[in-house]
């Protein structure tokens, strides 16, 4: 079937909806790209953030008790951690409603679409199968632009979402190696003061 045709028949609402479809793709190619893009390039900044949050935390708390210390290097990267999710989710919402509406926007022009073309076929007082399957053809294109929407927005949520998954663990498992450097240097720059100070007294009972 020709577009031009069922473009010539559709009213104001149908070529309304249409519009609304072609947005809806619009975006969820846009926020797609945008997306896995993004959290490419998110992982990779994520994990010196966390690097730099944690170094200029230790210098500020130099001379607190080691378990005070322990504390609140996991609190500042578990705060780094939410707003990094929080970048990565970025959009994904909107990938989800479009994913959820999109067929109900096209069903709701076919249905609109069906109902002018029974009234038109009450108007003539003519229904036969060539003066209904036409008006009724037409109509159903709006189910299908409704799926084309919606398939890809499906596809990209899912891909996004996974993504965002594997982001959340890999900043984890970096978290925790992070958290486990800091308390072995710790303890090593602990022991190692210790140290000097047992040689200085030791020096000093000589002297």
């Amino acid at each position: 079937m020709n577009f031009s045709v069922y473009w010539q028949h559709a009213d104001a609402v149908s070529k309304t909806l249409y519009f609304i479809l072609l947005a809806m793709s619009i975006i969820t190619w846009t926020l797609f790209i945008i997306r896995v893009l993004g959290t490419r390039q998110l992982k990779q900044n994520a994990k010196q953030r966390m690097q730099i949050v944690l170094d200029n935390l230790q210098a500020r708390l130099t001379g607190i008790p080691f378990e005070q210390r322990k504390a609140a290097a996991e609190q500042a990267i578990l705060q780094q951690m939410s707003r990094e999710k929080t970048d990565a989710d970025k959009g994904v919402s909107v990938l989800g409603t479009i994913a959820s509406i999109a067929p109900f926007v096209g069903l709701f022009g076919t249905v609109w679409g069906i109902f002018h073309a029974l009234v038109a076929v009450g108007s003539s007082g003519q229904a036969g199968l060539a003066q209904v399957a036409t008006p009724v053809g037409e109509a159903l294109i709006m189910t299908g632009l409704g799926l084309a929407v919606a398939i890809p927005a499906v596809l990209a949520y899912n891909i996004c979402v996974r993504q965002n998954r594997a982001l959340a663990h890999d900043l984890h498992d970096h978290a925790h190696g992070l958290l486990i450097d800091t308390i072995l240097q710790d303890k090593k720059t602990t022991q190692t003061a210790q140290t000097d100070s047992t040689n200085t007294q030791f020096a000093g009972g000589q002297a």
